[in-house]
């Protein structure tokens, strides 16, 4: 399947995901949706792929939901499809797809990221900013909601204080405020920041077990729900019995002791161990 309003492709096991509607700011469309959660896919898919880096094309990471289409943007638009009885939100399909990825979601922001802009890299697990970007919680000066599961995301990312002042003012703000509220982990000068983001890939590309890295995404991610250290524990536990002995660890431990740089021979397409968790759940089915 060929891409239309994004670009994918993989080069030193890194997949780079472009939004490519420069001349409207990488606006969200369905298209732009749909066509996101088929990269995500094919990143899980591809053993060649250890790491995601999502960037925009032009001077905007995404300038929020295209609203060219007046003021019924926002109504029906995910085409049918519900949870619990009401249409889903578009933006929070995209959300739960990255969600739920086997492979760690870098997000290089290049510009404005506002609305779904912002919400849709919640679930990547870096996010580097430009100096040039912006970002806004634009919701309530549309007069609709936070989306994109972000009432989940951004107050375990910045905090219940921090996250209800961006979300209830609509403002748009600085990379630095970003930086500062902890948004973003990263400040580079614009030129600098996709080069910023392929050093972070190809850290983990080069250095560390596929499987292990997709296990410790699950743990992190999925304990941030667990009601007490002890579920934590008891996930670790699991994993820790069923990868202490395998391959990769013994090519781990072996290698350090060689002193030179491991060969991981155990791939996410088909050693992923039953421990990993299934995160996050789906108790709608849909």
């Amino acid at each position: 399947m060929g891409f239309s309003e994004i670009d994918y492709g993989v080069t030193d096991r890194v997949a780079t995901v472009t939004l490519k509607r420069p001349d409207r700011l990488n606006a969200f469309t369905f298209t732009m949706r749909g066509e996101l959660i088929e990269a995500f896919d094919r990143a899980d898919a591809d053993d060649d792929v250890r790491a995601v880096v999502v960037t925009g094309a032009g001077r905007a990471f995404c300038a929020g939901a295209d609203l060219g289409g007046g003021g019924g943007t926002f109504k029906g638009r995910t085409r049918g499809e519900t949870v619990n009885g009401a249409p889903r939100d578009g933006g929070g399909t995209v959300a739960l797809r990255i969600a739920r990825s086997l492979k760690p979601v870098i997000a290089a922001i290049n510009g404005p990221a506002v609305g779904v802009g912002v919400t849709m890299t919640l679930p990547m697990d870096v996010r580097l900013a430009a100096e040039s970007a912006r970002f806004g919680f634009v919701f309530a000066r549309r007069g609709i909601v936070t989306e994109a599961a972000s009432s989940w995301f951004l107050p375990r990312i910045v905090g219940i204080s921090k996250a209800m002042e961006w979300a209830v003012t609509g403002r748009v703000f600085s990379a630095a405020e970003a930086l500062e509220g902890r948004l973003v982990s990263r400040v580079h000068p614009d030129d600098e920041l996709l080069p910023a983001a392929y050093e972070l890939a190809r850290e983990i590309a080069d250095n560390t077990s596929a499987v292990s890295v997709a296990a410790i995404r699950r743990l992190m991610w999925s304990g941030l729900s667990a009601s007490s250290p002890w579920e934590a524990h008891a996930a670790d536990s699991r994993l820790m019995a069923e990868l202490g002995g395998a391959p990769d660890a013994v090519e781990g431990v072996t290698a350090f002791l060689e002193k030179r740089r491991p060969d991981f021979p155990m791939r996410v397409g088909g050693d992923l161990p039953p421990g990993v968790p299934s995160w996050p759940d789906d108790p709608y089915g849909v």
